[in-house]
């Protein structure tokens, strides 16, 4: 595989600068284990270098001062930029990534999306509101909390970066984009989209580091608001580093979804869509569906209608349209997913479906999906988030059961419900605590809160609730006329 792109500059301030150090970080094709591109590996004096442009462009630069509608005309024309680029930031995701290329394509239109949605919001949005008190008058005034570090998982990058982004830049605050070592070669391109989109210099600045470089965004003095995406144990680390500075924080974190089947869903109509549930992104998804619970009395018949839906998908070449599952991201995760299906053996579940290597793919990280039955719910395999094709099939009895074993998790991101009765199915959504659920379908919307219970996070991204968390709330109080 051809390199597909070569950097030795970051974009900090409006321009590409030479970084301080000599590292880089190399990027290797998940599917052939070849490299393809590399970027500069940004030391603890870029951070630096970056949160010094942005805060200049915050407390210095015009960007905070612009009204919601002069933002929201900057989101509209980045959103056409991004539309122009979506075959090529899909193409780059899936050479860094392996996910399959279907699925970048329809990942990467989400960026375009919400800038649009957020610019809506912003034509419309109010800077002030006027309220009467008791004793005072009272005016409500937004303010951008200021300095943004925004650090983005690998997988589904560009749309989850855009999270962060879209509200952010409505809100008018200065951003630091820290893209992930693994695959960050996107986000060298999102630099380049955005130079093009004509932002004011310091406003956006993007940059890719290791973990131990990483921490100096969220422990800098300078950043007012961190947001995170990724794994709870990270979460955790960032959420004690920011505590230190009061920083404000948003976190999407880990999940154990459970998808439950009622005794009356019509099993064959089901399978598509938890098939896509379960399996999207490589089955590296913190929403992905990876518990399945099923009605003790319809049991193998919903192992049996879940392995076959597991047969359908193919594994292979990323690129290839007709592929459903790639490669993990690397072969420490492919080694982890192994791991646990030889700990879901040790802990005594029946393993009904292999997870094995392709034999017909020789390199490359890739692993079948595989599916564990007679599961008991507090077996590691079952609590555990994986982030790969490992799946468990838990038997209960009735919908008190279900609800309660959907519960008995650390976290709460995810989950759906499976029904031919929607008033039923709304039911057990409304008992289930996570901070997304479906009912007959896996959902994710722009104009809507994501985030989760639990485990699974802090605060909300995405609709209303996304952007306010990029306020400040100023109440200025004056006397009661007459």
């Amino acid at each position: 595989m051809p390199l597909i792109q070569h950097s030795d500059k970051l974009f900090i301030g409006g321009t590409w600068i030479t970084p301080d150090g000599t590292g880089h970080i190399e990027v290797r094709s998940p599917a052939t284990e070849e490299v393809i591109g590399q970027v500069p590996a940004a030391s603890r004096l870029d951070v630096d270098r970056a949160v010094a442009a942005a805060r200049h462009a915050f407390d210095d630069g015009p960007w905070p001062l612009l009204s919601f509608a002069e933002r929201a005309g900057y989101l509209r024309h980045a959103a056409k930029c991004l539309r122009d680029s979506e075959e090529r930031l899909a193409q780059i995701t899936t050479a860094e990534s392996g996910i399959p290329i279907t699925q970048t394509r329809i990942q990467c239109t989400r960026p375009a999306t919400i800038l649009d949605y957020y610019a809506e919001l912003g034509e419309s949005l109010e800077q002030e509101e006027r309220r009467t008190g008791a004793t005072t008058t009272v005016t409500v005034r937004r303010e951008p909390v200021g300095v943004a570090g925004i650090i983005t998982p690998w997988n589904a990058p560009a749309a989850l970066a855009h999270f962060s982004l879209g509200p952010a830049l409505l809100a008018g605050c200065t951003i630091v984009l820290k893209t992930p070592a693994e695959a960050p070669l996107h986000g060298h391109a999102l630099a380049e989209i955005y130079e093009s989109a004509g932002l004011p210099a310091g406003v956006l600045n993007v940059l890719a580091a290791d973990r131990q470089v990483s921490a100096a965004l969220s422990e800098h003095p300078d950043v007012d608001k961190i947001s995170f995406t990724g794994s709870s144990a990270t979460g955790r680390r960032i959420a004690a580093t920011c505590a230190e500075n009061l920083t404000r924080i948003t976190l999407e974190l880990g999940g154990k979804s459970a998808a439950i089947i009622l005794d009356d869903a019509d099993v064959d109509a089901t399978m598509p869509g938890l098939g896509i549930a379960a399996t999207q992104n490589n089955c590296e998804a913190c929403v992905g569906q990876t518990r399945i619970l099923a009605p003790r009395h319809r049991y193998q018949e919903i192992v049996d209608a879940f392995t076959a839906e597991l047969d359908k998908k193919r594994v292979g070449d990323p690129h290839d349209p007709q592929t459903d599952i790639g490669p993990l991201i690397s072969a420490a995760q492919r080694d982890r997913c192994e791991s646990y299906i030889k700990l879901g053996v040790e802990e005594g579940a029946t393993l009904a479906r292999s997870g094995g290597r392709p034999a017909e793919l020789v390199t490359g990280h890739y692993v079948q999906p595989a599916v564990f039955t007679h599961v008991d719910n507090g077996m590691r395999i079952a609590q555990e988030e994986v982030f790969g094709p490992v799946f468990v099939i838990i038997p209960f009895d009735g919908d008190d059961d279900a609800v309660r074993i959907a519960n008995a998790s650390a976290y709460g991101l995810s989950g759906t419900v499976w029904t031919s009765d929607r008033a039923r199915g709304m039911e057990i959504a409304r008992r289930v605590r996570t901070g997304n659920f479906g009912v007959n379908t896996f959902g994710l919307e722009i104009n809507s809160p994501f985030g989760g219970f639990k485990k699974s996070g802090i605060g909300r991204q995405l609709g209303r609730e996304g952007l306010d968390a990029y306020f400040e709330f100023k109440s200025i109080h004056e006397p009661l006329i007459g």
